[in-house]
Formats: C-alpha cells, structure tokens, sequence
C-alpha cells in the first residue's frame, strides 16, 4: 500500500497537473511529478514541447543539494553546405502582427528532453520508470480534450502542422487541426512511450528511431548524424545562486542566458524600495521599464560574447559591474515562444522546476513514432549572431530559467517558471517581486498585470489599478520610442506556474492564465 506524499504542481495543462498529482498520491516525490508531467505534456501541449525538444530542470533537494539538468538541445558536430540543407520560413499569423519561423530538417538540433528526464528520474526518483510515463502512456492512447490555449496554439502553428505528410497524419486527419473541446488521439506516440519506458534513453539515442533521423536527415538536408544521437550527454550544473531582499536566489547558470540576466535586474531592483510604492503606480513602472531596459543594454555590454567563457556571470554580476547601472537607475527613478513549465513541490523538502520547449517545432515527424523534432536551429532568438553561424558541437543557449527561491533555512519558498521566449525573463522578474516586495498571494502574483520591454518598445498589459494610462507623462518614461497598450492580458508576457511554501508549511500554487495554467495539491 502506498503512503500518499503531500505536494503541490502547476503547470500548463489540467492533463499534465493531473500526471504529477497523480505520482504523489502514489507516494512519489517531486521528482517523480515533475517527470511524469513533462512527459504528459508532450500529449497535453503538442507543438509546446515534444520527446525530441530541450530542456533544463533545477532540483533542490530534501538534504539541500541543489542541482541544474541541463538537456537542453545542442549543435550537430558538422555543418553541410547550405545548398544541401532543407531550412526555410514560414509565417506565423499571430492576428495583429505575423512573425517568421524557420523550419525543415535543417532546423534540427540534437534533441535532449529525453534522456534528460530520465537522467534525472533514475538520480532523484522514488517510483518505477513505467510508473511514471503511464499517464502519458494512458491520455496518447485514450486521448486528451483539447482546450482553448491547446486549439489556439495548434491553429497559428497550422503552417508547421500542415507542412509535413506525416504531421498532418497526426494532428489534422481531418484536415484541419483540431479545435477546443474536440479529442486528440496520439495512437503512435503512446506505443513510442510503451517502448522508452522499457528501453530507456537508448531507445531513443540508439537503434531504430537514431537510425531513421540519421538516414532521413542525412537524405534530406538535415545535419544529424548517428554521432549526435550516441554522444548526447546529459550535464550537470551548480545553479546560479544569488540572493534577494535576503532571500536565496536559485536559478539557470550559463551558458544560458535567461537566469543570469534575471539575476542582475533583481540586483537592480534590490536598490528601490518597492514595498513603499503602490503595485502598478506610474513610479512603479517607471522603475520596471529602467531595469528591463538596462538589463538590456547590460546584455550587449559584452556579456551575450563571453558565454561559454568561465566564470562569465560572476563578473557579470559582480559590484564593479552592477555600480554604473545602479547610478543610472538611480538618476532614472529619483509574441510568442513555445516553451512550457512545470514547478512541484513536496513536504518531504523536495523541489523541481523545469522548463522544456520543442522550439515550434521543425514539421518533421520522425515516422511511425508521434514525435515532431524542434527546430532549434531555425530559432532567431537562440542565434542573435544569424542562423547558420552557429558553433560546432555546443550546448545552445537559452532564456530557459527554471527558478527557486529558499528561505533564510534553504527551503524552498517558491518554485517558478515560464515559457515565452524572451519575455521568460521579464515574468519571473515581476512574479518575485509580486510575492517579496508587495507581498501578494501566489495567485495574485501570477495573474497580475505585466510590462515588458524589448527593441524599444515598452509593451503594458491592462489591469493597473494605479496607472491611468490616457493621462500618462510619456515624458517620465526611460525611453522615448513606442509605448504598446495592450486590450487583453495575453501569453505573448508568458507563462509563469508556480507553486509556493508558507512558513507554517502549507502549500499552494498557481497556474498562468494566460497560457492555459492549472495547478492542484493534495
């Protein structure tokens, strides 16, 4: 008979909350939830994340080690020439503005959600690995409803679905992809599971399915080769350790970019004395726009050119560095990313938040498996120095940054995440200061609205209560470009799910609204 374990889990789909609640009721850890929801996501959230995307998760665990699993996709070991390469664009209609995704075989990168999550099972797990992947196994066979966020996604991301044979085989039989409230059967995806419970990583990594994406890529202008596939290695990371407002600041280290930089506008923040200032008042955004746009500038101040050098974030966030921007932020203040999180927590001390993301996906499917490759290579935001300029052989760079936050006593208080590409950053940026400086409940931290800026565009969603924007000083702004006033909250700001410790040991949590969140305890 199984002891229930007490946990709490937020996520992006009800499907994939329900998978990881399921492990704790079965006595599983938070390990344990948060493997088996991911890979339920794969079936809950298709085109979010996929068996052959990337991915990171920060651990803490219950005797206070703290560890970053970095799969995140890498580069093949050789280019091709680009005459030989299948990569091209497509347009994504987002409604007010159409955005371009490159796609083909030659948008592959070397996949490593799977062997990340069950490297980290096998290290951290308490349950069977079949136990794990049966809900996955269950809702691919049986199905899953597709909700309004799913049926959204599947719909701008038509042009992806729709351009492969065997994509529209699997998420658009009919046609059409399918809408919210209609079932969606993943029959070959469930038996691919079935197979990689038994076998493990090298079910996927070795034998036929390496095979078939070496045969096909290297038939079909992709560049990865049987190499890539065997050489794949998990990795192992000290998480980035900072703090804030006295708090123990956990999260993604480089060579991605997202945690380090989310690191620094806190250091920015930590000089204001926020708790004085009204949530959403004109001093209020004032100061976010300073330091989402001095983060910014601190990016290009050298720091996007030394990720892979040693020791680059702590000269990035080291005093010396951080006192020009302070004194400027002091003279100051006198679309899409297909990326999906989880965050669990339980009361045996444990903590997971991972991040995955299938990029928006390459259209190639690889034959009789279910599973869709990303298409990391054909990602702007992962390439700022142009597509194909990319090094050999390299862990890809992300704003991936799964977070933690642990008391003054190294428990985790918080466990949050996003997806959204570049607005990762900005989210869980706004999602802490909403719980330690204003002090907000967990759900009113999530659903609160956000700001974000980006190529000169202060972009604010509506819902401040102490900001009137039509009589707005434009003048006392720290920008004099564009100020985008958005009608609706919207998951072009992310998707922030997290799940959160009281003092007296009580959990709670938060699903974001905006794409699609839930959250349960038990």
């Amino acid at each position: 008979m199984h002891c229930k374990t007490h946990g709490a889990i937020a996520a992006g789909h009800p499907k994939t909350v329900e998978a990881g609640i399921e492990m704790f009721r079965l006595g599983g850890n938070a390990f344990d939830a948060v493997v088996a929801s991911v890979l339920a996501s794969f079936v809950a959230e298709p085109m979010l994340t996929s068996v052959a995307g990337g991915g990171f998760l920060l651990a803490h665990t219950q005797n206070d080690r703290n560890i970053l699993f970095d799969f995140f996709t890498q580069t093949p070991h050789h280019k091709r020439a680009l005459s030989e390469v299948d990569f091209y664009p497509v347009d994504v209609n987002f409604g007010s503005v159409i955005q371009q995704f490159h796609i083909g075989l030659g948008s592959i990168a070397v996949p490593g959600i799977i062997g990340g999550l069950l490297h980290v099972h096998e290290k951290l797990g308490k349950l069977p690995r079949s136990v794990v992947f049966e809900p996955a196994i269950h809702y691919a066979r049986t199905g899953v409803e597709v909700t309004e966020f799913q049926a959204y996604s599947l719909k701008i991301l038509s042009p992806i679905v729709l351009a492969s044979e065997e994509s529209r085989r699997i998420y658009a039989p009919a046609g059409a992809v399918p809408l919210t409230g209609e079932q969606l059967k993943l029959t070959d995806l469930a038996n691919t599971l079935i197979y990689l419970a038994k076998e493990g990583a090298k079910g996927f990594y070795q034998g036929d399915i390496a095979q078939c994406i070496a045969k096909d890529c290297q038939e079909q202008g992709g560049y990865l080769t049987l190499e890539d596939l065997a050489s794949y290695q998990v990795l192992e990371r000290q998480p980035l350790m900072t703090s804030y407002r006295g708090n123990a600041f956990l999260t993604n280290p480089p060579p991605s970019s997202g945690g380090t930089l989310i690191a620094f506008a806190l250091a920015l923040l930590a000089q204001t004395e926020l708790a004085s200032i009204a949530f959403g008042s004109p001093e209020h955004i004032r100061i976010l726009a300073a330091v989402m746009r001095l983060t910014n500038l601190a990016r290009i101040d050298g720091y996007d050119a030394r990720l892979y050098e040693p020791n680059v974030a702590d000269r990035f966030l080291s005093p010396d560095h951080l006192a020009q921007y302070w004194h400027q932020l002091e003279s100051m203040t006198n679309k899409w990313g297909s990326t999906t999180h989880v965050s669990a927590i339980d009361s045996e001390g444990n903590a997971a938040s991972a991040t995955t993301s299938n990029g928006e996906g390459s259209s190639y499917v690889i034959p009789g498996t279910g599973i869709m490759m990303n298409n990391m290579l054909g990602e702007a935001d992962l390439h700022p120095g142009g597509f194909h300029a990319w090094q050999e052989n390299v862990r890809i760079s992300s704003m991936m940054a799964p977070t933690m936050i642990l008391d003054a006593h190294h428990i985790p208080e918080m466990v949050l995440g996003s997806g959204g590409s570049n607005r990762i950053r900005t989210a869980i940026l706004q999602v802490i200061s909403n719980l330690l400086d204003f002090k907000m409940p967990v759900e009113s931290a999530v659903s609160h609205p956000r700001v974000h800026w980006e190529n000169g565009t202060f972009n604010l969603e509506p819902g401040f209560d102490n900001l009137d924007v039509h009589t707005i000083d434009r003048t006392t702004f720290p920008f004099n470009e564009t100020l985008e006033l958005w009608a609706d909250q919207n998951m072009f700001f992310g998707g922030v799910h997290a799940v959160t410790r009281s003092e007296t040991g009580e959990l709670d949590g938060a699903g974001d609204r905006r794409r699609g969140g839930a959250v349960a305890v038990v």
